[in-house]
């Protein structure tokens, strides 16, 4: 079975010097049509106590000077954007009353180089020749046929001839030279099905994802997360510059978001992965609901903010669609606490954080394979009662992150 989905393939500019000016301006003037779109909301706001959406803002834009710097639907994706980063603050807003609306683009006395899309009608794409043409804004042409010549060169295993269609083409600055991001629909053969078994999740902070299979528990702790966080964190912080952050600041950030993106895609991959090899068709994915509305205490609370367990669930969703894994949202509620082999559900059974004891059944195990254990008994047909033996529940095997391969093994692989 054939499935459509949207991929972002990375290609870097081979005749970089060549077009790093004409990018430049289209750069400068994304940002500018944001800054000027930004002041009319905010003009707006303090007259109605609204803030205008993407269709009254673009009305006002187009008959700006600055609106013609750029293809128009690249302008009107500008405008989208700002109006995305304004829901994002409404729905922040609701978790952080002390949370910033969008600000402008400026570093200093200067607008930095902003992200330009080209939509359909900004682009032609050569893929047979690794070259895509983009238009420029008819204030910045010097004859009405201008436009930018970008010769490209993506990862060897990416071929954009064989896509279906580039639906857009991003010119991203990346601190040190633009590049291009083709947004594709790609269609990709996917499994009917997997197999019958049925696994469970318990997404956490320590160990990032626990997973009960049908005939082994496995543990993926997070601690290569950590490090990463901790070096990055303070490398940012530390180096703060007084106006904004430093060029070192920022480094750190992108360094750091692209460490956690690898991560959580590696990590999903492999649980899919052993979820086909298993035999295994279903998945239950715990979903703390609510979680970031409660308060947990300021240490908490940060921890939570951050816990990219949504993340995660997207991310196990879609690579299950494709492999014939069928990834279900469970709520956790009582979980942790409740027995997985008798249902007891005392409170004190939860000894400490990674123990678990039952009064009841006598039930010694892991904390966190209880709960996963719990997620795979929502959905499976076997009730409380299955056999699962201590051992089992007490000694889990252990997946960790090595940097070095970029995978994840067994303890006793990973390079310390």
């Amino acid at each position: 079975m054939a499935i459509q989905v949207t991929r972002t393939y990375v290609g870097s500019i081979r005749n970089h010097r060549q077009v790093c000016d004409g990018l430049d301006s289209l750069g400068d003037s994304a940002a500018k049509i944001w800054n000027i779109a930004r002041w009319t909301a905010d003009r707006i706001w303090d007259e109605t106590g609204e803030i205008p959406d993407a269709g009254v803002l673009k009305a006002y834009l187009k008959n700006h000077s600055c609106w013609k710097d750029l293809n128009a639907q690249s302008s009107q994706k500008v405008i989208e954007e700002l109006s995305d980063a304004f829901q994002s603050w409404f729905d922040l807003r609701q978790k952080d009353d002390k949370a910033n609306p969008p600000g402008y683009r400026k570093h200093g006395d200067k607008r930095p180089k902003s992200t330009v899309t080209f939509k359909e009608d900004g682009f032609k794409h050569d893929p047979e020749n690794n070259r895509v043409r983009l238009s420029k804004g008819s204030n910045l042409k010097e004859y009405w046929s201008d436009f930018l010549l970008c010769e490209y060169q993506t990862r060897p295993d990416v071929d954009l001839s064989e896509v279906n269609r580039v639906q857009n083409v991003r010119a991203v600055w990346n601190e040190d030279e633009w590049e291009l991001h083709f947004v594709c629909k790609v269609e990709l053969e996917a499994n009917d099905s997997a197999g019958d078994g049925v696994a469970g999740i318990d997404l956490g902070i320590t160990n990032i994802a626990t997973v009960a299979f049908p005939d082994e528990y496995v543990l993926y702790p997070g601690n290569s997360l950590k490090q990463d966080k901790h070096y990055f964190k303070r490398a940012e912080y530390g180096t703060e510059g007084e106006n904004g952050p430093s060029e070192k600041s920022k480094w750190a950030r992108r360094k750091l978001a692209d460490r956690e993106t690898h991560f959580y895609h590696t990590l999903t991959e492999t649980i899919i992965a052993e979820c086909v090899e298993r035999g295994v068709g279903r998945l239950a994915v715990s979903w703390p609901e609510d979680v970031r509305e409660s308060d947990w205490g300021k240490t908490d609370n940060k921890k939570l903010h951050t816990w990219a367990f949504d993340r995660l669930y997207q991310y196990l969703e879609y690579k299950g669609g494709r492999r014939g894994v069928e990834v279900l949202k469970e709520n956790e509620w009582n979980t942790s606490k409740t027995c997985s082999q008798c249902g007891d559900t005392t409170k004190s059974n939860r000894v400490e954080r990674g123990l678990y004891v039952c009064s009841s059944c006598g039930l010694v195990g892991n904390a966190d394979c209880n709960g996963a254990e719990n997620m795979r008994q929502k959905i499976t047909p076997s009730p409380h009662g299955e056999d699962r033996s201590n051992g089992c529940v007490a000694q889990p095997s252990t997946y960790l992150f090595d940097r070095e391969s970029g995978t994840f093994q067994t303890r006793g692989q990973v390079v310390s």
